[in-house]
């Protein structure tokens, strides 16, 4: 066991917590009807809750076990059987390994809840996200990061599929599962309605920023070089795409928003999170500059185009950012063309399907949809009895 490495991915894993709890939670919250925010709050909460507990049963045994399929891990680790405070994975605690990546099977689902906000059931909320993990989520991590078989040596040859911190693993199949989902589900009834409290936007943003340093950063797994300099691009990345984003605004509509600026940080984050170690600063304000514009462009088409209501953009933001930046990984030479193409192709056939039977199959169980008075009403009461703010005001 390392020392300095085990302190390291304490604090990050800490971070990637707090970028759920509360800066997604806020990020999130914000961009609703007033009415609605408790239940973005509650949704957020209780995913990271119950993704903790499925993850100790099952999930990280099935992304991190032993067995030599290629395709899972298998059950031999559930409930952390052989895992004890002496166990060590590479440098670190095993169970520190355990906690750290607990916080990426927390953040992924949750991220899913901006595809549904304001329109759909508690119930399905929380079966759909803990299947999904499990079924989808976990499966995934073990293909590209538990040695399974789209890793190095596996069907991609030597140098397997490339994703550092979760451009593939976590954007595009979080980004894909959103997409689904709102297509499903179909469009809100206020559709149009603002943000109720961008400053809680620009709060939730500024703490995914500051989280997003455990979230690449720890990945190295070290406190070395390799972290610093995945801190540092990520930094730049997201310095930059704010600035584009905000830019691209102003060209077009003739005034740049604080939402807008604080999701093109969101866009940033993304974009960098499967480059994040392994390319330099002057790579990172490339990949940065592009996604500014390159995600408020996909907000539009998919907004407009397509008329779909993915409430918060998580497949415009979240899944092209992280698969731009996986394709980033080939442009600039660090990652071979078929092995990043080859892994978003399988990743996202798979992501697809299971996403859209586990919807099925779920809404089979408890209602997908709430009721229109509900909705019209809002979530905050009607389903969860409290209220933010005073409606009749």
């Amino acid at each position: 066991m390392n020392a300095a490495d085990t302190a390291w991915i304490i604090t990050a894993t800490a971070l990637v917590l707090f970028m759920t709890l509360p800066g997604l939670a806020l990020f999130y919250g914000g961009l609703v009807r007033a009415r609605n925010v408790l239940s973005v709050f509650m949704q957020c909460y209780a995913i990271a809750c119950l993704m903790s507990v499925l993850w100790f049963a099952f999930g990280y045994s099935i992304a991190f076990g032993d067995g030599n399929s290629g395709f899972w891990g298998g059950l031999g680790k559930s409930f952390l059987s052989g895992v004890t405070s002496d166990s060590l994975s590479g440098t670190l605690p095993e169970v520190l390994f355990f906690a750290f990546q607990m916080t990426f099977a927390i953040i992924t689902p949750a991220l899913i809840v901006g595809a549904y906000v304001e329109r759909v059931g508690f119930g399905f909320v929380m079966v759909f996200s803990g299947l999904w993990m499990l079924l989808c989520y976990a499966p995934v991590v073990h293909w590209i990061w538990g040695g399974g078989f789209m890793a190095d040596g596996g069907i991609f040859g030597a140098i397997g599929t490339r994703d550092f911190a979760g451009g593939i693993v976590v954007h595009e199949t979080a980004g894909l599962a959103a997409l689904v989902i709102a297509v499903v589900l179909g469009p809100r009834k206020h559709r149009t309605t603002p943000p109720h409290n961008p400053p809680f936007v620009m709060i939730g943003a500024a703490m995914l920023w500051v989280g997003w340093f455990g979230f690449n950063g720890g990945s190295q797994l070290a406190a070395d070089g390799g972290a610093a300099m995945a801190i540092t691009v990520t930094h730049l990345s997201a310095a930059t795409a704010s600035l584009t984003w905000a830019l691209w605004e102003r060209i077009k509509y003739g005034k740049a928003s604080l939402v807008g600026l604080v999701t093109g940080t969101i866009a940033g984050l993304a974009s960098i999170t499967p480059a994040s170690g392994f390319v330099g600063p002057i790579e990172a304000l490339i990949i940065g500059a592009i996604a500014g514009i390159l995600c408020q462009e996909a907000v539009n088409v998919v907004r407009n185009r397509l008329n779909i209501d993915d409430t918060l953009d998580v497949f415009a933001v979240h899944g092209i950012g992280g698969i731009f930046g996986t394709i980033m990984i080939a442009v600039l030479g660090v990652g071979s063309w078929v092995a990043q193409l080859g892994a978003l192709a399988i990743v996202g056939i798979f992501t697809v399907i299971v996403s859209y039977a586990l919807v099925k199959l779920v809404a089979l169980i408890t209602p997908l949809r709430v009721d229109l008075e509900t909705e019209i009403n809002g979530l905050d009461l009607s389903v969860h009895g409290e209220r933010a703010y005073d409606m009749s005001s």
